[in-house]
């Protein structure tokens, strides 16, 4: 068992604002207003490639592990059976949540308007709070259970392991596609068709199986940056430290690149590392803007956000559900209806749509507001 590292007791209200600018963004780019595409920076590449967008689930993995780096503090001084326990039920009940946001609200309606029951043999399995739950389950127990020199160098075989797997055994012709890689084989294998996203035009996952062994390492980085924040302090050495640590990661990505694409939907192993270095960045420019020069006027409307991260998510995407379900005029529907009637006539094309997403973002930030007024603070 790997003992944690020595530790201040400082508040870094810097991990908290990156956690709170983390949900807001996930939730303006999950929430696009309809009538026009969003601008560029807010859509993900469409295959190979990559924007600011791609960056925001990633950085949600970033900050879990972030999280980690204070609440695992406490497991080492438990019973191993304890803390399995709470690992375990932690995992399941986020992934069963998970589960239970694409299956609700567990009906159909058919054309003519008749309800059905909502087959669940037809309900996605994996997604956002699916990977969360297994990535921090995997990197929980590597830390606790494992030396941290262990658990990098099983990092890196994860990540190189994964490319060696999309290589070998994606298809012959283009072992990177959207058809031809090994996550959609694997699956299709496990899962079956039936139970894959079908927002691509085809059964394809971006958040399968296999794709999600690379962003374990997302949630490592992040408990292990956090961990180095706590024990170094606020101070410019900190700052710097991080800075040459993201930066390096971030070239050696771009020269990755080139061998193995960015590409999110396959999470590639060069999009890990990127990615981790791109929030390290991120980390590094917050301590030195909050912690050190003192400038947190503005971080107040992101810690509301920080308080209850997941709960805020999940009920940003039960708000889209249930603006899609609420019928207002044959084959429309209040989401529908809302961008038609008001953002697209005020503000037509992309501006409306990013009208809509803010919208949507401010009324989360009203039920953050009113939790974190009444103390109220749900950890899942």
């Amino acid at each position: 068992m790997q003992q944690p590292l020595a530790q201040t007791k400082e508040r870094f209200l810097s991990l908290d604002v990156f956690r709170g600018i983390t949900i807001c963004l996930m939730i303006i780019v999950n929430t696009p207003g309809s009538g026009a595409d969003a601008y560029w920076p807010l859509q993900h590449a469409a295959w190979h490639g990559f924007t600011p967008t791609d960056l925001v689930f990633p950085s949600f993995l970033f900050a879990v592990g972030n999280a980690m780096s204070f609440t695992m503090k406490k497991y080492y001084s438990m019973p191993g059976k304890e803390v399995l326990l709470r690992v375990f039920k932690r995992t399941a009940l986020i992934f069963l949540i998970g589960f239970l946001l694409y299956w609700f609200p567990f009906y159909n309606v058919d054309e003519t308007g008749n309800y059905t029951f909502a087959d669940v043999g037809h309900t996605r399995v994996m997604g956002v709070l699916q990977r969360i739950a297994l990535c921090y389950c995997f990197a929980s127990l590597m830390i606790y259970y494992l030396k941290t020199r262990t658990v990098v160098i099983i990092s890196a075989l994860l990540l190189g392991g994964y490319w060696y797997i999309l290589l070998k055994y994606g298809s012959a012709d283009d072992p990177l596609s959207m058809t031809g890689n090994a996550g959609l084989f694997l699956d299709r294998f496990l899962l079956g068709e039936a139970h894959l996203y079908m927002g691509e035009g085809i059964p394809f996952d971006p958040e399968g199986l296999l794709s999600t062994i690379p962003a374990i390492v997302n949630v490592i980085i992040g408990y292990y940056a956090g961990t180095f924040i706590q024990s170094k302090g606020k101070s410019n050495a900190t700052v710097f430290r991080l800075l040459l640590t993201g930066g390096i990661m971030v070239i050696l990505a771009s020269g990755w690149n080139i061998l193995l694409p960015f590409n999110k939907k396959l999470w590639t192993s060069s999009f890990a590392l990127l990615t981790c270095g791109l929030d390290l960045l991120v980390i590094g420019m917050l301590i030195y803007i909050v912690e050190i020069k003192k400038l947190s006027r503005w971080t107040s409307f992101f810690t509301v956000f920080g308080k209850n991260p997941l709960l805020i998510y999940i009920f940003s995407e039960l708000l889209v559900i249930i603006l899609y379900r609420i019928p207002v005029a044959p084959r429309s529907d209040v989401y529908d209806w809302l961008n038609k009637r008001y953002y697209q006539p005020v503000a037509p094309g992309p501006l409306g749509s990013l009208l809509f997403a803010i919208s949507a973002m401010l009324l989360c930030w009203c039920v953050a507001w009113y939790l974190n007024k009444r103390n109220i603070f749900i950890k899942i």
